[in-house]
């Protein structure tokens, strides 16, 4: 027998075994969908009668080197969580509703179970999230991709109205900046962290409050999809950054008026127990740990000073901890740190 597709490390008959597994977790119920699982693409209904002047909001995203750990230490569903609660957050900052998702999986060999589980726990983050997950490509590359090894990325489809977008040209000088606490390191600094593991294994299995420091920096990232869907139309919200690669300073920024900076107050950032571990082990100074990781802010929000309390209580009814940490000021479009973190 010459060359065939099997000898080369590609079972077709297992992936259209596994595809078809995959149809039963892509949601079939939603009526915007107007074709199923098996088309050569997805076809969704784009006519929203309450939406004068519809607008899309695009994002791709994929959870970075976290994938690697988790497939380690067999949590991929918490990657697939990473990546859907990530990528809900970006167009939640924008005042978009998410509609659909479209997922790749990409593997060296596929197996069957895993793949199973990276699909079925796609499908409901999406469904957690407000919205659907439409399809998607999943593909096999023996000798591109090391056996084991999944990276996964996915994009999303949001809709707005075009004037009811929250891009930060609300914001004016005298606006209270507001954090909305993380529940820990999300999906940013894990080339850090690998190192950190690498030079000092013992980490790995330290205690962070009754839990081991792999479990705790394997959590999935917040979605903060029931906190903020409800406030797009809310006036004295003036503009939302979600805090991901580059930190508070490198995201925040992305909002502010050219005319405009923000002034931020580090000490009053309420450190996880997870953040002030890594700064007692590395002795990595702050502005390095502020610009790799989001130190416990996982969002903030800029609002009309005076109405402070309304989104605090807000968010305390989703269980989020949210509280001020800095000010608008005249300025250039930067964000000022003043002070240091909290060092207990």
């Amino acid at each position: 027998m010459g060359i065939t597709y099997e000898k080369s490390g590609v079972d077709i008959n297992a992936a259209d075994e596994t595809k078809k597994k995959m149809a039963g977790y892509i949601d079939g119920k939603n009526g915007r969908v107007l074709n199923k699982t098996g088309a050569f693409a997805s076809v969704y209904d784009i006519k929203f009668p309450e939406i004068k002047n519809p607008v899309l909001v695009l994002k791709t995203e994929e959870p970075g080197s976290k994938q690697k750990l988790a497939a380690e230490y067999d949590k991929i569903e918490n990657v697939c969580y990473d990546m859907i609660n990530h990528l809900t957050n970006d167009i939640l900052v924008m005042g978009a509703t998410p509609l659909t998702v479209q997922d790749a999986i990409i593997c060296g060999k596929m197996q069957p179970d895993i793949v199973e589980r990276i699909v079925k726990t796609i499908a409901r983050a999406c469904l957690e999230n407000g919205s659907v997950l439409t399809g998607g490509e999943t593909s096999e590359q023996p000798n591109v991709v090391e056996k084991g090894t999944y990276i996964l990325t996915s994009s999303i489809v949001g809709i707005a109205e075009r004037d009811g977008l929250i891009d930060g040209v609300a914001i004016v000088e005298g606006d209270t900046v507001l954090a909305i606490a993380s529940n820990g390191i999300h999906t940013n600094g894990y080339s850090f962290l690998r190192l950190l593991m690498k030079e000092k294994p013992e980490v790995i299995n330290a205690d962070i409050c009754g839990e081991k420091f792999i479990d705790v920096i394997l959590k999935p990232h917040r979605s903060y999809y029931n906190e903020l869907i409800g406030l797009f139309k809310n006036a004295d919200l003036h503009g939302m950054a979600h805090i991901t690669g580059g930190g508070i300073k490198g995201n925040l920024n992305r909002i502010l008026p050219c005319n405009l900076s923000a002034v931020i107050d580090l000490s009053k950032i309420r450190l996880l127990p997870i953040f002030k571990f890594i700064k007692a082990v590395t002795d990595t100074d702050d502005y390095e740990l502020l610009k790799t990781f989001n130190m416990g802010v996982g969002m903030t929000i800029v609002v009309r000073a005076g109405s402070e309390d309304f989104f605090i209580d807000h968010m305390a009814k989703y269980g989020a901890d949210c509280y001020p940490i800095g000010k608008i000021t005249e300025g250039n479009k930067t964000v000022i740190f003043e002070g240091g973190l909290p060092s207990n």
